[in-house]
C-alpha cells in the first residue's frame, strides 16, 4: 500500500469534481475547490473520519469493496481506477469485477437524467449504479449479494420478484430476460460466471429450464412494463437501454408512456423516500429487465 501516493491521488481528484457532476448544490458560501471530505464519504457510504485519515496517509488498507465506493464517488475512469487499486496495494478486479463497477461515463448520465429513472446494469442484469429517481420506482437494487444480484436470477427463484409486475405480462418478460441470457452466453462463451449461472438457474428453476430449451435469442433494447408500486399504484414504463461498445454494461432509462403515469411519477418525487424502505426488501425488489 502506497499510502502517500494515495492520499495525493484521493485529495486530487475529489478537488478535481465540480459539486454539480454529482447533484450536490455549489451554495455562494462555498470555498472548497471541487467536492468536501464530507460529500465524498456520503458519496461512498462511509465515515468522514475514514476519508480523512485516507487523505492524511494514516488510514489501514481499504478493502476492495470499499475502493468500488470510491471510484463510484469520485467518478474515476477505468484507468484511473485500477490506479487507485495499485496504489492501496490491490489488483484491480479482474474482467467479470470490472464490470462490477460502473463506468464513470455512465454515472455521469445517471446525475444528468435527475428526475428521470435510470441505473447502469451490467450484461448479467446486475445493478451497478442507480440514480434517485430509480431508487424511488424500484428500490435498492445494488445491495444483493449473490446470484441474487442478477435480475434474471431472482425473476424465477423469488415469487416476491415477479409481484411488482401484472400477471398478463409475465410469460412476456421471463422469455426476454431468457433470450437475453442466451444472446450474452452467445458473446462470453465458455465464460463460467455465465454457464455457471446457467447451470443454477436451469437446477433451481423448471420455467426457466423450460424456456432455455427453446433457444429464443433477442438482445433487450426497448421494452415497455407496467409496474405495481406500493405507493403510487399501476405505472406503465417505456424503457430505453443503451449499451456501452464492448457491451458489458448498460444504461437503463425509463420513462413514462402515458399522463396518468407521469403524473404518479411527480407525486413519488414529491412524496421522496420518507418512511419508504429501500433495498433488497425494498418497494418491488422487481428485476432491473
Amino acid at each position: 500500500m502506497q499510502r502517500d501516493q494515495l492520499a495525493d491521488f484521493l485529495r486530487l481528484r475529489r478537488e478535481a469534481i465540480r459539486p454539480a457532476e454529482v447533484g450536490v448544490p455549489e451554495g455562494p458560501r462555498r470555498r472548497t475547490h471541487g467536492l468536501r471530505r464530507e460529500e465524498v464519504a456520503m458519496l461512498a457510504g462511509m465515515s468522514v473520519d475514514y476519508v480523512v485519515r485516507l487523505e492524511q496517509g494514516r488510514s489501514s488498507q481499504p478493502s476492495p469493496q470499499l475502493l468500488g465506493a470510491l471510484a463510484r464517488a469520485l467518478r474515476l475512469s477505468d484507468d484511473e481506477r485500477d490506479h487507485l487499486f495499485h496504489l492501496a496495494g490491490h489488483r484491480p478486479p479482474p474482467a467479470d469485477g470490472v464490470a462490477r463497477l460502473a463506468r464513470a461515463g455512465l454515472v455521469r448520465m445517471l446525475d444528468l437524467l435527475g428526475d428521470t429513472p435510470a441505473m447502469v446494469l451490467s450484461d448479467l442484469g446486475e445493478a451497478l449504479a442507480q440514480n434517485r429517481a430509480s431508487v424511488l420506482l424500484a428500490g435498492d437494487q445494488t445491495g444483493f449479494s449473490g446470484d441474487r444480484r442478477y435480475g434474471v436470477y431472482r425473476w424465477f427463484t423469488d415469487p416476491a420478484a415477479r409481484a411488482a409486475g401484472v400477471s398478463e405480462e409475465q410469460e412476456h418478460h421471463a422469455r426476454r430476460l431468457v433470450a437475453d441470457l442466451r444472446a450474452v452466453a452467445g458473446r462470453r462463451s465458455g465464460d463460467p460466471t455465465v454457464t455457471g449461472l446457467v447451470d443454477r438457474l436451469r437446477a433451481a428453476s423448471p420455467d426457466f429450464d423450460r424456456l432455455w430449451a427453446d433457444h429464443e435469442v433477442a438482445v433487450r433494447r426497448a421494452d415497455r412494463k407496467t409496474l405495481l408500486h406500493p405507493r403510487v399504484g399501476r405505472l406503465l414504463m417505456d424503457c430505453e437501454t443503451l449499451v456501452t461498445p464492448d457491451q458489458g454494461q448498460q444504461l437503463l432509462v425509463l420513462t413514462p408512456a402515458d399522463a396518468g403515469t407521469r403524473e404518479r411519477l411527480e407525486l413519488l418525487r414529491v412524496l421522496g423516500i420518507q418512511d419508504f424502505p429501500t433495498g433488497p426488501t425494498g418497494p418491488t425488489s422487481t428485476p432491473a429487465r
